[in-house]
């Protein structure tokens, strides 16, 4: 079928992700090829001290995204969306949505930015010999009840905010084993086939007196685990009226396991089997390495252990910074030129690759200048807080293609710093792709290489990113259930289905790149003390 036929008759399939600048739906054909799109433009505010996002801009972003792929939908192809084969939702990993029995939001929405949970984080992790990182939503949770909050006494449900919106659609307190196992610890049953919450650690976790006291059981409180691939609900008359508003779209539409930006950014790169990994880099930043075995040690708030959306367990360095101290930046410039330009039809797309690939022609040094994108804490390297700082000697070459190349390079420092680790401990890496608005230009890759120390591929694909790995695994799903594809199979279906065609662009270490990095690397890991004076005196 053509696309428009594909539409009309109801068998595109839909992914929608919630990223942490924008809301993204992508519609896709039977060749997985992106069809249509909407998007909703947002960002987290500080509220109290938490970094959040109003359950009413949640909803609004939803609903406002949805009606842009409408809109699309009619403009490109003249008809109207009112049904699909399946669909996905897929949001930011980890955080607290704790709601009543009457669905009522208990406190806002607590996102995976806020590291005010180390108390909760470094007891759990110690109690499990497991790390159990501040952002997940069981580090929320406990801490909630650490800190003795007036909530946590009506708590009927926790969820992310993939698996809330996904319940909002369908009824289902259902999760996708990737986005669970950034709740709370995940075990994989014997013969691969399921998921739940490690059953030890839950019982620890239950007996704590100050957990007992509440009475609560993580199988009633989280969401139940689903692996990719399983039915997960379909969409009901209610569901579908709070998607789409007009009323013109149908019910009983499956949907999959929602899922966390970690298992989308997985198969969106095609990265779920054993000794692949990948490279999630917009806002924040995360890479993923599949593991063959267990690591030796381990390491809370630097390495976190998740799953594939098969249940493969994942070595996960996590950031909360990436990009967005440098689109500050670039959003500066251009307001300088508009101010000089009134007129100025230069679209922001044009800022951002003009400038980065003109970091290309920066000294080896950069010279000699220092920036960190901390707009909040990092923990990889130690920062419960954050302040975005720009430093130069005074004898630095301040120009832009230098000024520019610390920005790309600083928003790779603290994953480099995590993934020595990982090379430390001998971990093998046989291929690496990204995904995300970092691998937009060939700047973004070379640099990426370099701070990696291996090949990184970007398809041309990973500028969808995350709805369309989303959009994937709802085919998956649907594949699943009209033919009986097995769980274990993904990869297979991956490798087979979706990416045999794909075109790839590679880009293998350079020795000047390398070396550049390399400089810049030990200056930022030096220049960390002048970062803390800045957390503790600004």
């Amino acid at each position: 079928m053509d696309n428009k036929e594909l539409i009309s008759s109801g068998n595109a399939v839909l992914g929608i992700e919630f990223g942490s600048t924008r809301i993204k739906a992508v519609l896709i054909n039977e060749k997985y090829e992106p069809i249509a799109g909407g998007s909703y433009t947002w960002e987290n505010s500080l509220d109290n001290g938490i970094w959040t996002y109003p359950l009413s801009q949640i909803h609004e972003g939803l609903q406002t995204c949805y009606a842009g792929l409408k809109k699309d939908v009619q403009e490109k192809y003249g008809v109207k969306l009112t049904k699909f084969r399946a669909g996905g939702i897929s949001a930011m990993m980890h955080g607290y949505l704790a709601f009543d029995k009457d669905d009522n939001l208990l406190v806002p929405f607590r996102t995976w930015r806020n590291t005010i949970t180390g108390e909760a984080s470094s007891k759990l992790s110690a109690m499990f010999n497991y790390p159990v990182p501040e952002r997940w939503s069981a580090s929320h949770f406990y801490q909630a009840i650490l800190n003795k909050e007036e909530h946590v006494s009506k708590i009927q449900n926790v969820y992310t905010l993939a698996g809330y919106i996904h319940y909002m659609l369908t009824g289902e307190k259902v999760l996708g084993v990737g986005d669970a196992s950034g709740m709370f610890p995940v075990k994989l049953s014997s013969d691969g086939k399921s998921a739940d919450y490690n059953p030890d650690f839950a019982a620890k976790f239950e007996a704590l007196p100050e957990v007992k006291a509440f009475g609560f059981k993580l199988a009633s409180v989280f969401p139940k685990v689903l692996m990719a691939g399983e039915a997960a609900g379909t969409l009901t008359a209610a569901g579908a009226k709070f998607l789409d508003p007009t009323g013109e779209l149908e019910a009983g539409i499956p949907f999959c396991p929602p899922e966390g930006d970690a298992g989308t950014g997985m198969a969106a790169t095609n990265a779920v089997a054993v000794k692949t990994g990948n490279i999630s880099a917009g806002t924040s930043v995360f890479s993923m390495v599949v593991l063959e075995k267990d690591l030796a040690k381990v390491y809370p708030g630097i390495i976190d252990v998740v799953t594939t959306p098969d249940g493969r367990p994942v070595a996960m360095v996590h950031c909360n910074n990436c990009t967005g101290e440098h689109n500050y930046w670039v959003n500066l410039f251009k307001e300088v030129v508009d101010t000089l330009i009134p007129d100025n039809k230069v679209s922001v797309g044009k800022y951002y690759d003009e400038l980065i690939m003109k970091s290309l022609e920066a000294d080896k040094d950069c010279g000699g200048l220092l920036a960190y994108n901390y707009l909040s804490g990092e923990t990889v390297t130690g920062f419960n807080s954050g302040r975005p700082l720009f430093a130069r000697a005074e004898n630095a070459n301040f120009n832009i293609a230098n000024f520019m190349r610390v920005q790309m390079f600083t928003s790779l420092g603290a994953l480099r710093a995590g993934m020595n680790i990982l090379y430390d401990e001998g971990v093998p890496v046989e291929s690496m792709y990204g995904a995300g608005g970092y691998f937009k230009t060939e700047a973004g890759l070379k640099y990426m290489a370099a701070a990696m120390k291996c090949t990184v591929s970007a398809m041309e694909t990973a500028g969808e990113g995350g709805p369309w790995g989303m959009a994937i695994l709802a085919a998956y799903a649907a594949k699943n259930a009209e033919c009986g594809i097995k769980n274990a199979e993904l990869a297979e279906f991956l490798n087979k289905e979706v990416f045999g065609s794909c075109k790839t662009v590679s880009a293998k270490p350079e020795k000047d790149i390398c070396e550049s990095f390399e400089i810049f690397f030990e200056r930022y890991m030096k220049g960390l003390a002048i970062e803390k004076a800045a957390v503790e005196n600004l």
